[in-house]
């Protein structure tokens, strides 16, 4: 059962990532603020946003002239690195209707404001950085997180996804199949040589160009953490037979980009969380370029997807507007 759960978790992944438009939500959770100078003088706003499933909420806490106020921002939506809200506020006895238009990029929002008819601002928020773990939280042994964990689900909840059809994890004989190797790469971010795995497709040709999934493992994990919980190869396989997603290379890299990259010791601690923001670097300047001088794939943002769960995910947010 459990075992099922990790697959079917990586079967959805697969499915969404190898949809052609590969477009991906930015990671607009947490507390962003914003000071910027308007015609009655400086305002100071925190913005904090919350997601559940597609459901996006939020707040503003603003601070003008010394008048703080609070208000729960309406019409929210996200659509890619875009967020659009409104925020109605309480001033001087009329309530004003402010639209809010922002590009996300990394940590920052560069959003254009609407004040009703009258005012057009232009302000940068800046995303804040998560509280650090109680000292408490720091010295408790760390065990290595493992896939399988049985997921439960309340009275409320709904599965975001349909289930996974019947055998869809199961090995088939008289089926094509696909290759997974390991290979090595220099790593000029960490300054030595990493280990990842490449799925290539079944009848793989370097007359052909494929796109690529990069396919990204959690805190505890590493390169192999998918192929030993999630058999990604069978589920690959799988899909190609039943003619459901079109020919691509998946790469699983190691997200841990420091010397000693082994989910060992205090896997929470701060330089061991310090390797996974490194490892957008590592993925810009040495994955993504090993993978397309030593396969024969496609280049460009457009031809590639990211995927992952929990801290694989936050490259995938980051990295989509930086991507060439």
């Amino acid at each position: 059962m459990q075992n099922r759960i990790t697959h079917s978790i990586l079967f959805s992944l697969i499915v969404i990532a190898a949809c052609p438009l590969f477009v991906y939500a930015a990671d607009i959770t947490g507390t962003w603020k914003a000071e910027f100078d308007t015609q009655i003088g400086l305002q100071k706003y925190t913005f904090t946003f919350t997601q559940d499933g597609d459901k996006i909420t939020g707040k503003a806490a603003s601070d003008i002239g010394g008048e703080k106020k609070e208000v729960e921002l309406q019409e929210v939506k996200l659509d890619g690195d875009t967020i659009s809200f409104v925020e109605i506020l309480p001033f001087q006895g009329t309530d004003l209707r402010i639209s809010y238009n922002g590009k996300i990029s990394g940590d920052e929002i560069k959003f254009t404001r609407n004040v009703a008819d009258f005012a057009t601002e232009e302000l940068v928020a800046k995303r804040q950085a998560a509280e650090s773990q109680p000292a408490a939280e720091q010295e408790r042994p760390q065990s290595r997180p493992r896939f399988g964990r049985e997921v439960v689900l309340g009275p409320d909840d709904k599965p975001a996804f349909p289930a996974a059809p019947e055998g869809f994890d199961k090995m088939r004989e008289g089926i094509a199949r696909g290759k997974i190797e390991t290979v090595e790469y220099d790593s000029r971010t960490v300054g030595n040589k990493r280990k990842m795995l490449v799925y290539t497709p079944p009848g793989y040709s370097t007359e052909m160009k494929y796109p690529v999934l990069y396919l990204l493992h959690g805190i505890g994990g590493d390169e192999t953490e998918w192929y030993r919980g999630g058999s990604p190869q069978i589920i690959l396989d799988n899909l190609y037979a039943d003619k459901k997603i079109v020919p691509m290379l998946v790469v699983l890299p190691n997200g841990r980009a420091e010397p000693n990259d082994r989910a060992v010791g205090n896997i929470f601690a701060p330089e061991h969380v310090k390797a996974f923001e490194n490892f957008e670097k590592d993925l810009l300047n040495d994955v993504i370029p090993f993978v397309e001088s030593k396969y024969s794939v496609k280049t460009g943002r457009e031809n590639r997807a990211l995927a992952g769960t929990v801290y694989g995910r936050r490259p995938v947010a980051k990295l989509r507007p930086r991507q060439s």
